[in-house]
């Protein structure tokens, strides 16, 4: 049996060499941390700040009436009681630990016993350097749904049964988030690899090694409120700039100057609508150089400035990989500024790169967990970009990309790659954010890859990865947006059409890119991308077929022009809802149950979401379909968007679903209004091909 204390406002128990602390850390909202070595440490790496959010401190007994409601502790021979806000967290004297709502005392969360005679709920294992392997196992509730944890492929929206890995990965995003329908949120602090078990008897979350165990729960009526605690803590987005709600052109990739300015005077020429276009990888001299190659961007400031006429964002590719044949390798490797190997020659990744032909190179990773090496790549960048007027960057491969993957191996300047890899991607978004701020810009933007907890502060934008171009690929974005949206990271997108496999000569292909421009129009961020085909994927000087608007035939062109304009016309209610996530960290793009917790259907369906309070959308995400099944949330009134037809809520509906249309619903009583026939959203004549 263990001893309890209050110590420094926390409670802390002790006993069979473990220490626990248990500690108020926002509204309604505790942290728990627990190790083996004696002592809590509060310098390890994690997604929460140093301290907590600021608020009354706790005392013994309730606060007097008509002040703020402290935490208060409570202590006996047996058991210790931490309460703050509407959230109750316990320990017993054998160091189980319960949590419970504060009002009526019902259960949230307590870890379990499998067995009568062990074993217990957190185990400690042997690891590398002193560290443990960790598990910490959770009794399951029956009925509960789990949503959040990232971005994943296996396309759940609610992850109730599943085995999802604590890594980052090309379309998997490891944000260790779960926010459960019992009405209660949880982080595992924790950056380093392992797994998270959502079985139907347990829960049980594995930490592969770590020093201590830290986790953060929170508990509120509606989920909406325990996204707001969430963002208190693991911070808020910044405001969305402006030019980023508009439609953004990409493709793999441009390979000059003059072609991409072709592509960007066509969109004007064809009075398109147009806000940011993209310059992909490989335009580099080396990877690691970080410049333009002169001989295909000979004026990079003088293509700023073009665009700037034409009212274009330019974005650039930066990789975080460094070519052992770059000008700044050895350097870097000097100053200790590369990701380092325990066993063998520090590399990690074989790729293709200016002068390797169609033979991979070897490249490192530079350490992104390093504050000296974030520095260094921003005087890099700084020098190549910057300089030249490019203020919107691409963070490509920053997971990082391991093939083979080998966390275990990794050195980083944080600590062992078992402990702290999921974390640099949200430290590589951190250097660039830090340094765009140092310079005096206001607004930072930053597409990623990849993220952990705490990305979304420093202004990245998270798209899902190399997807296939198929109808199953594009079921799969919906769950994969809404739950990073529930982890706290509000800004998302997708390549449109998929990244891989899309043949712009054929009719599926066609109708695929179609259906997926009518998810992406109201999408969070609206981007086109990916490398078609026919096309050559070989060495550094692939380029794919034709991507542009006007790329897939002119009846699909006809449709995709229309969204243009219909994109144009709600930005200002995007950027309505950009600025209420950055305020309350909410996100744009909405599971129904958020708005309709009241609503049991509306926890399950997986394939329809909100954009903001007042805009259902259901894309069609089958292929040859001219109709699909829309679920109504009860609570409300729904206008059809093409007709203005008043359906009352709270019933399924057999929608239309011609190619030319994608279900769409405002609310009434809102802030939108219905857009009218499909194809009347574009200005009448115009360049139609």
């Amino acid at each position: 049996m263990g001893v309890f204390a209050q110590r420094d406002g926390a409670l802390e128990w002790r006993g069979d060499h473990e220490t626990v602390r248990i500690e108020p850390w926002g509204t309604g909202s505790v942290r728990v941390r627990g190790t083996l070595w004696g002592e809590i440490s509060g310098d390890l790496p994690g997604a929460l700040a140093a301290q907590p959010p600021p608020g009354p401190a706790a005392t013994a007994s309730p606060a007097p009436q008509g002040t703020a409601a402290a935490p208060v502790m409570e202590l006996s021979a047996d058991l210790a009681r931490l309460t703050n806000g509407g959230l109750t967290a316990e320990i017993s004297a054998a160091g189980r630990l319960r949590f419970r709502r504060a009002g009526d005392g019902s259960e949230l969360l307590a870890e379990a016993r499998q067995h009568f005679t062990g074993p217990p709920p957190r185990r400690y294992g042997p690891a590398s350097g002193g560290s443990h392997r960790f598990e910490l196992l959770f009794a399951a509730a029956d009925g509960e749904r789990l949503y959040g944890l990232g971005q994943h492929q296996h396309g759940l929206l609610d992850q109730k049964g599943a085995v999802i890995d604590l890594v980052q990965r090309n379309t998997e995003v490891s944000v260790p988030f779960l926010l459960s329908s019992r009405g209660y949120g949880f982080l595992w602090n924790h950056p380093g690899t392992g797994r998270v078990e959502l079985g139907a008897t347990a829960t049980r979350w594995v930490a592969d090694s770590a020093r201590q165990w830290d986790f953060w729960l929170t508990a509120a009526d509606e989920p909406a409120q325990i996204l707001r605690q969430y963002g208190e803590v693991a911070g808020r987005a910044p405001q969305l700039p402006e030019w980023a709600s508009g439609f953004w052109q990409c493709k793999l990739r441009y390979k000059t100057q003059d072609e991409l300015l072709a592509v960007a005077h066509e969109y004007k020429r064809r009075g398109l609508p147009l806000s940011v276009i993209v310059i992909d990888y490989f335009h580099w001299t080396r990877q690691g150089d970080w410049r333009f190659d002169p001989a295909e961007w000979p004026d990079p400031a003088g293509l700023v400035a073009e665009l700037d006429r034409l009212g274009v964002k330019l974005m650039v590719s930066i990789w975080p990989t460094v070519n052992p044949a770059s000008e700044n390798y050895q350097d870097m490797a000097d100053q200790g500024l590369l990701v380092a190997n325990d066993r063998g020659i520090g590399v990690q990744l074989a790729l293709w790169d200016k002068g390797s032909g169609d033979r991979r190179a070897l490249m490192s990773y530079y350490d992104a967990t390093s504050a000296r090496a974030r520095a260094y790549l921003w005087a890099k960048v700084k020098e190549g970009y910057y300089k030249h007027g490019i203020r919107a960057w691409w963070l490509d491969a920053c997971e990082p990309e391991l093939v083979p993957e080998h966390p275990g191996n990794l050195r980083y300047h944080i600590g062992p790659g078992l402990e702290v890899s999921n974390a640099y991607p949200m430290l590589h978004a951190r250097g660039f954010y830090e340094a765009m701020r140092a310079e005096g810009e206001d607004e930072v933007l930053l597409l990623c890859r990849s993220a952990w907890a705490g990305s979304q502060r420093y202004g990245a934008l998270v798209w899902s990865g190399d997807v296939d171009s198929t109808f199953e690929d594009l079921r799969r974005q919906i769950p994969a947006g809404l739950n990073i949206g529930l982890s706290g990271i509000p800004w998302w997108t997708t390549d449109i059409g998929g990244f891989k496999g899309g043949d712009i000569r054929t009719p599926e292909f066609r109708e695929l890119i179609v259906r997926w421009f009518q998810f992406g129009v109201f999408c969070p961020v609206f981007r086109l991308h990916g490398v078609r085909e026919p096309g050559s994927m070989t060495g550094a000087g692939q380029t794919g077929a034709a991507n542009e608007a006007w790329s897939f035939g002119d009846e699909q062109y006809a449709i995709i022009r229309d969204l243009l304009f219909l994109r144009e016309r709600i930005r200002p209610y995007v950027m309505a809802q950009m600025k209420a996530a950055h305020e309350t960290g909410l996100p744009p793009m909405r599971p129904l149950f958020l708005n309709f917790p009241a609503d049991d259907t509306c926890w399950q369906v997986a394939d329809q979401f909100l954009l903001g309070d007042d805009l259902l959308v259901a894309p069609v995400v089958t292929a040859a379909v001219s109709e699909r099944a829309v679920y109504l949330p009860d609570g409300a009134t729904w206008l059809d968007a093409w007709t203005g037809e008043a359906i009352p809520g709270g019933r399924w509906i057999t929608a239309p679903a011609p190619l030319e249309l994608v279900p769409a619903y405002v609310r009434e009583g809102g802030t939108l209004a219905p857009f009218g026939p499909p194809g009347s959203s574009a200005p009448a004549g115009g360049e139609p091909g």
